[in-house]
């Protein structure tokens, strides 16, 4: 693996928006995604391709995002099925994967 300079548009090394993407259009399964603090929009529209694949997604509400600039980006997209604190993301994701 090695930089790479494409897709020129987005200037995010490495791009959220891509490996979102990249699993959107190539990966068997619905799975889950989560996009935490961070500025700029990167991973928004990677996370809304992931939503509409059927995954579970979610995104860290601003009263404990450092910098809700990537969150706020996927929940104003309706990217995000939850919006929630990191502590509570983990507790829902872990009863998804245990069936509950």
């Amino acid at each position: 693996m090695s930089y790479r300079e494409e897709p020129r548009e987005l200037f995010y090394r490495p791009s959220a928006d891509v490996f979102f993407r990249a699993l959107a259009g190539s990966w068997p399964l619905p799975g889950a995604a989560v996009v935490l603090t961070g500025m700029g929009r990167d991973g928004a529209a990677g996370l809304l391709a992931l939503r509409q694949a059927g995954w579970w997604t979610a995104a860290q509400d601003a009263a404990s995002s450092v910098v809700h600039g990537m969150p706020g980006a996927a929940i104003e997209l309706n990217a995000a099925e939850v919006v929630a604190s990191p502590a509570a993301l983990g507790r829902d994701l872990a009863r998804r994967l245990a069936g509950q």
